[in-house]
């Protein structure tokens, strides 16, 4: 007899198929209840195969198996550093530093994007107790929390150190962290409130700047948003903020957070694990995990008041947030899947099905024990997915304690780009991401080459190449785009005096990844002292930093600076969390600055050409019908949106339209200016006119409006127009002929008098041509036809 799984385990297997599957299976009980009560074999045999898979691919567990399913994974190998004798690992968000005290010395290693293992730095320090670690900005100076009562800071250059306590009977030291604020550079939190602290090197010595007294209970704190936490109160739910910076210090609105109640005369305690500061976008938000009420609440700042956004689902009772590309994950941590959101998008909607967590890169011999071990964890690196070892650092890493490696959280852009039909919407995701460009290009262009492909209808393709050709507007108009595109006069205008900074531009164009990640209390029992901060955005302390972002949808983002900034605001303790119309945004204080360089994604009007159209017309050459309305609607896209397209593209529907006998409608595009003149154009429509006498006038008609003189008179040349082509050579100076062709064409009519003609007008309109072989060898013709 097979032994029975325990109800437990069937339990959450259960949750994890359930919460990975819900969109699978809406779709396929959807399909069910519009077809019964009439049965037919293989019925929603579609949805069906896609809810097996799906089931079947979260049983498995896809730890690293091939083929499995998933829309973010990490990427192996991680960063090691499984070293004996340590103490903890702690991660420094501000230096990107991952800290493994041992018992005199301090062993760090570089966060790098790659990821790469190396031999660690190291600082001696005296033995004792370690909390928590930090480096200062500068990298002089490293503070120790060796105690709730004492931290020990220590200079890097001379060894010198020197202590902070606390008053061991009434107060305890949270934490601490190192600023950039011009007033003070280290910030120590207590339980009895702020000590803000400069730090004098040549002495090694503290000055108290300013003492801020209120209760504290625990805090979080990001440095890539400069901004604090405090939490307070008996449930933890009153919040005081500030925002250390460059620009000075600024106190946020005072707010409260939601909480259900269980029961009656059951009030919940918020814990430090249950909030998360995520930046996205460059705009600084917070999730707050309700227990009771299974949900997830998510909370945008403001300058004034602090406003709830929405309220997301959860399926795990714990859960960790991480942010990757802007994109919001939030993992589910019993049901062991990750949730993506896009806070771009009106609906708040996850971007797809929850699906599990994988591990890339694998040598073979390792997948292979990964498929063999159980689905919840992996014999290939000797860990467990989401185990209890796993400590989140905000925005993307992942720190396994237990056995010393550090993980790196990316999105699989590829898969997610598959698990949608919808081209429009998805092209619109993938046109936000930048932490690849060269990868979302390709797969635009794949999808916009699919769905004219596959004959779409004209208005899916309408809305995708508005999607494609929108971003790239916006980009010409922050001073980043590449050749190829035109902006027009009205646009140029808008945007001479435009702000780049306006956060409604960052909306559209978000900025380079910003992240950070919370602060818990230093001693709690996870393993990892310190869950703080990791930055993408590369900019470095020396250097002044966008300090706090005050930018409203219309406003532009400013610095605060001068004096004034470095002065406490003290607004209202408790405002109204009503957004007003001097309401804006708290954004991060990381540089939004597009360089004209930096890569991007945005895809050009001729890259559409080259990478779509000049591709599927051989395709569609039994359909020119669909792919002329395609580029009816593409043309309307661009105009749209103030770009110019190729010249290509119009030979192309000038083609397409010959090709399908539709010369009438070919005359008045022309006519209309709907295919825009160009020589190209011309050239084509010449061509054409072969078969289409009034189509090749078209074209002559256009070179000479467009004043190519040149090409009209070969034009006229090869007609055997010859007289009249001198006749318009001599009014429009035309001094680029090739005398022989015309004298060819004169001996060709076997006419003495045009050949005459000829001879005098190159005689007298170039006298050097009475000196070149052609003249001597002519005249005698001539005089021989005479």
């Amino acid at each position: 007899m097979k032994e029975r799984k325990p109800a437990a385990a069937s339990s959450s297997a259960l949750a994890r198929i359930l919460a990975a599957c819900a969109s699978q299976a809406k779709d396929y009980g959807r399909c069910i209840a519009a077809k019964v009560p009439e049965i037919e074999h293989n019925m929603c045999s579609k949805e069906f195969l896609a809810l097996k898979t799906c089931m079947q691919t979260v049983v498995q567990g896809g730890l690293g198996t091939p083929g499995a399913l998933s829309h973010a994974y990490v990427q192996h190998p991680p960063l090691r550093c499984d070293i004996p004798d340590i103490r903890g690992l702690f991660y420094d968000d501000a230096n990107k530093f991952l800290i493994a005290p041992t018992a005199d010395r301090i062993l760090y290693w570089k966060v790098a994007a790659a990821g790469a293992s190396g031999p660690p730095n190291s600082d001696p320090v005296n033995e004792g107790p370690v909390l928590s670690v930090r480096y200062s900005l500068d990298q002089k100076a490293i503070g120790i929390q060796r105690s709730r009562h004492e931290i020990e800071f220590r200079n890097r250059e001379t060894g010198d150190t020197c202590t902070r306590k606390c008053r061991a009977d009434s107060e305890t030291i949270l934490g601490f962290f190192w600023t950039d604020c011009p007033t003070c550079d280290v910030i120590i939190v207590k339980t009895s409130g702020l000590d803000l602290l400069a730090y004098e090197p040549q002495s090694n010595a503290f000055r108290m700047v300013e003492s801020k007294k209120f209760n504290v209970s625990w805090y979080l704190y990001t440095h890539e948003s400069r901004m604090i936490l405090l939490a307070s109160g008996m449930q933890c739910t009153l919040f005081t903020g500030y925002q250390f910076s460059a620009g000075g210090i600024v106190k946020l609105p005072k707010f409260e957070m939601m909480m259900s109640k269980s029961e009656a005369n059951n009030k919940p305690v918020l814990a430090a694990d249950d909030v998360h500061i995520v930046t996205v976008y460059g705009r600084i938000y917070c999730l707050q995990l309700d227990r009771v009420n299974m949900s997830l609440n998510l909370y945008r700042f403001y300058r004034d008041a602090v406003v709830q956004q929405c309220t997301l689902p959860t399926y795990s009772s714990r859960i960790a947030v991480s942010a990757v590309d802007n994109i919001i994950m939030v993992h589910q941590i019993d049901a062991k899947v990750v949730i993506l959101y896009d806070v771009s998008l009106d609906s708040y909607a996850p971007v797809s099905a929850p699906l599990p967590l994988l591990v890339r890169g694998l040598p073979s011999n390792s997948r292979q024990a990964a498929q063999a071990t159980d689905s919840q964890s992996s014999g290939a690196y000797g860990g467990t997915i989401y185990g209890e070892g796993w400590n989140f650092l905000i925005p993307d890493l992942i720190c396994d304690a237990e056995n010393g490696l550090l993980w790196k959280l990316h999105l699989d852009l590829e898969a997610i780009a598959a698990s949608s039909s919808d081209a429009p919407s998805i092209l619109e995701f993938l046109q936000r991401r930048k932490s690849d460009p060269s990868t979302v290009k390709t797969l635009c262009l794949a999808i916009v080459r699919t769905i004219i492909l596959e004959r779409r209808p004209v208005t899916t393709v309408a809305k995708a190449m508005d999607v494609v050709l929108d971003s790239y507007s916006r980009l010409m108009k922050m001073g980043g785009g590449l050749p190829g595109a035109r902006r027009t006069h009205d646009q140029n205008q808008q945007s001479g005096g435009q702000p780049v900074g306006g956060s409604h531009v960052v909306s559209q164009e978000p900025s380079p990844e910003t992240t950070f990640s919370p602060v818990a209390n230093p001693d709690q029992a996870s393993g990892v002292a310190n869950r703080s901060v990791q930055s993408n955005s590369g900019a470095e302390h020396g250097i002044e930093r966008t300090s706090l972002n005050t930018s409203s949808d219309s406003d532009e983002i400013t610095s605060i600076s001068g004096a004034s900034g470095h002065q406490t605001s003290d607004v209202a303790s408790r405002r109204p969390q009503i957004i007003g119309e001097d309401s804006r945004p708290l954004s991060s204080g990381s540089s939004l600055h597009h360089g004209p360089h930096t890569a991007s994604v945005a895809i050009s009007p001729i890259e559409m050409f080259q990478s779509v159209f000049a591709l599927v017309e051989d395709e569609m050459i039994g359909d020119p019908a669909y792919l002329i309305a395609v580029i009816m609607e593409f043309l309307r896209s661009a105009s749209k949106a103030g770009l110019k397209a190729p010249p290509n593209l119009y030979v192309m529907m000038a083609t397409l339209l010959a090709r399908t006998n539709r010369y009438a409608e070919l005359a008045l595009f022309i006519s209309n200016k709907i295919l825009e003149p160009s020589k190209e154009l011309a050239m084509q429509l010449m061509e054409l006119g072969q078969q289409h006498p009034p189509t090749r006038k078209l074209g002559m008609d256009m070179l000479r409006e467009r004043g190519l003189h040149h090409d009209y008179v070969d034009a006229l040349l090869r007609d055997g127009y010859y007289l009249e082509a001198l006749r318009y050579a001599r009014k429009y100076k035309v001094i680029t002929m090739q005398p022989a062709l015309f004298l060819e064409k004169a001996v060709a009519t076997n006419s003495a008098q045009n050949l005459a003609a000829v001879l005098s007008f190159f005689s007298e309109y170039t006298p050097s041509f009475k000196t070149t072989s052609d003249f001597g060898r002519y005249r005698h013709i001539l005089s021989e036809m005479v």
